[in-house]
């Protein structure tokens, strides 16, 4: 079965979409523990992060880092912390979290978002990429 993730890269759930290439999709999390939270998401479906072909989650970290500058220039925060969980999704991904200090990197801060504020923050930062 297809998991969540599958179902937006084929376009069966919408989602709000930074960035995309061949191989990676990136989108904000509907529950952002701050505003700008995105996910990274290779498109072949892995469960498990440490599963991804080498050359592929080499890749996603590059592709990442080209998010994470966009999200810094757009949301105002120190930096972009990343985190892997991976209990959430069984498909492999990455959090991209706008912080001030490490407590911010806790899911227990994450709260549904509007999807108008989400839609106009995207918007905002596809246009650092």
């Amino acid at each position: 079965m297809a998991s969540l993730f599958t179902k937006i890269i084929e376009g069966e759930i919408p989602c709000h979409k930074i960035c995309e290439n061949d191989d990676y999709l990136a989108f904000l999390d509907i529950r952002p523990i701050n505003p700008g939270h995105t996910l990274v998401i290779p498109k072949k479906e892995t469960d498990y992060i440490f599963d991804v072909d080498d050359d592929l989650l080499g890749g996603m970290m590059i592709f990442a880092k080209r998010i994470a500058h966009a999200i810094e220039k757009e949301v105002d925060c120190q930096r972009v912390g990343i985190m892997v969980a991976g209990l959430e999704v069984p498909h492999a991904h990455i959090h991209l979290i706008p912080i001030f200090k490490i407590p911010d990197l806790n899911f227990a801060n994450a709260k549904p978002a509007d999807n108008d504020e989400l839609a106009k923050v995207a918007e905002r930062i596809r246009q650092h990429i």
